[in-house]
């Protein structure tokens, strides 16, 4: 029998039963009927259990699935998905910069590519950028970036006061490119040991002297007693482990950002959530899609639309799926953090609702605030917290974990702090403790890349998204690829693999031409 993870009811009830706890419902009555019946437990790992479900159980998990979605939530006036109710509890929401950005004078060497991709079929101009031609910036690099500064607010989180408008002025072309390199080395970092338990990632690495994380993970060297116990992550040892490093492998958490710049390509900033859902349909293969992304695209399928996608039958529905989405809206809306959380939450809301849509909303703020070179990580995520509503589940957990990060020398200390309060309670993809761990990431390593990422990733819970998001932050304050070591950047060959649309094979300084254009698009 198929075992199709992620989608089957007898595998989501566990998930919805111990999400609408989390989300202020009362499900122990309907718990109670689920483990009268010998219902199973929600797959710890796995997207399915390992046994399929008689059809009674099935028919019983549907059931009770429906009757969940009908109870009321306590926290729902604290924790909206509309996004004027979101604005309605942002006391700070960040004000509108006077103008579009306008792009920066272009040297010989950065002229834009011959044509942009807007149609199915046509090609991005990658071919002869990756292979042997480069893109780079010129020999001076971008121009200097202004010295970061600090931003008002206390250094527990506070958001900044309301008035404290950023630079709307668009980022340069090599602060793009590493911010996507950055997010490919961070992923890259992570993905041999996502789903492994944190103590596993520990002795794993400490095993070949790697701890603090300094480089790529190895296999060499590791006590096969050890990895008996805890096996690389299957899908990835293959092409994500140092010996095995060629090119970017294809991840989801890549190609997300490459259909956003298809979704801004095609439908221009003004998209709704049926045009992000288009170009789904149009370009991402169902099997490469995981958690609230699968049920939405299986609810689409069946003819929902949004924002039922989202809610139907979805208990992944405040994971992380929409924060790895989010990166493109803060690229493309440079020193405007309200427009970047805007167009997050249009393209949440597809698949996500409540924290998992304020995640979204958060990360694309802190990019964009980031995008213009005039301020620190500190003020970054202050800001980014002004579009969240402070009294949410993960506007506390955001708050509470940077200041740990501000008070422990010892990152693992903050590290442990975390996971005794969530990890228990929550599944190692939720949104809430992934944002929370990025957030401390940043804020201990004072923004620098490679303390960044390899903090995030050693922090556990979703290890590749998390050092994907710390890396793509962390890269666009470095203001340019070469400020990125090249240990970490060299593997990449400056390729990128991806089922995603007609980019496969695409160099890094070509994706990083193309979101420049969206950038400075009028």
């Amino acid at each position: 029998m198929l075992r199709l993870t992620w989608v089957q009811p007898e595998d989501l009830i566990g998930h919805e039963l111990r999400q609408a706890t989390q989300d202020g419902r009362e499900p122990s009555a309907i718990a109670a009927r689920w483990q009268a019946a010998a219902g199973p437990d929600a797959p710890h790992h796995a997207g399915a259990s390992a046994t399929p479900a008689s059809p009674y159980l099935r028919l019983l998990a549907t059931d009770l699935l429906d009757e969940l979605a009908d109870l009321p939530s306590r926290l729902s006036d604290e924790e909206p998905t509309d996004l004027t109710r979101i604005k309605s509890l942002c006391p700070h929401w960040p004000p509108a910069p006077a103008s579009r950005p306008t792009p920066p004078t272009p040297t010989l060497h950065e002229q834009p590519p011959p044509h942009t991709p807007t149609l199915r079929g046509q090609s991005p101009p990658r071919a002869s950028v990756l292979r042997g031609q480069s893109c780079r910036w010129g020999d001076g690099g971008p121009p200097a970036r202004a010295k970061p500064r600090v931003g008002e607010g206390g250094r527990d989180g506070t958001p900044a006061a309301p008035g404290c408008a950023t630079t709307p002025r668009a980022p340069h072309p090599a602060s793009l490119e590493a911010a996507w390199l950055g997010r490919a080395v961070g992923c890259l970092l992570g993905k041999p040991v996502e789903k492994l338990p944190l103590t596993a990632i520990r002795q794993l690495a400490k095993a070949t002297g790697n701890w603090p994380l300094r480089t790529y993970f190895t296999a060499h060297g590791v006590p096969q007693d050890l990895l008996t116990r805890h096996p690389w992550n299957r899908r990835s040892a293959t092409t994500s482990l140092a010996e095995n490093i060629d090119g970017m492998p294809e991840d989801d958490d890549l190609n997300y950002p490459l259909l956003n710049l298809l979704v801004l390509q095609r439908h221009t900033r003004a998209f709704t959530p049926t045009d992000v859902a288009t170009v789904w349909l149009d370009e991402l293969p169902a099997g490469r899609t995981f958690t609230a992304e699968r049920i939405a695209y299986r609810n689409l399928l069946s003819g929902l639309e949004p924002p039922l996608t989202a809610r139907h039958h979805n208990p992944f529905r405040e994971w992380i799926g929409a924060l790895i989405r989010a990166d493109v809206h803060g690229w493309t809306n440079p020193g405007d953090p309200a427009a970047a959380a805007e167009q997050a939450h249009r393209d949440a809301t597809l698949t996500h609702t409540a924290n998992g849509v304020y995640a979204a909303m958060f990360t694309a703020a802190v990019i964009a605030t980031a995008a213009t070179g005039d301020h620190d990580v500190h003020a970054c995520l202050r800001t980014g917290l002004t579009v969240v509503p402070p009294r949410s589940r993960l506007a506390h957990a955001v708050r509470q974990a940077v200041g740990l990060a501000h008070r422990h020398t010892d990152f693992d200390t903050v590290v442990d702090a975390l996971h005794a309060t969530y990890a228990a309670t929550h599944h190692w993809v939720h949104a809430v403790p992934n944002t929370a761990l990025i957030a401390a990431a940043l804020t201990h390593a004072d923004g620098d890349f490679t303390g960044s990422i390899r903090r995030a990733v050693s922090g556990g819970w979703d290890t590749d998204s998390n050092g994907a998001t710390a890396g793509s932050i962390a890269g666009l304050l470095a203001g340019s690829p070469r400020a990125l070591p090249e240990h970490w950047t060299a593997p990449l060959k400056n390729r990128l693999a991806t089922s995603v649309g007609d980019f496969h094979g695409t160099g890094f300084d070509t994706l990083a031409q193309l979101t420049h254009l969206e950038a400075t698009r009028p």
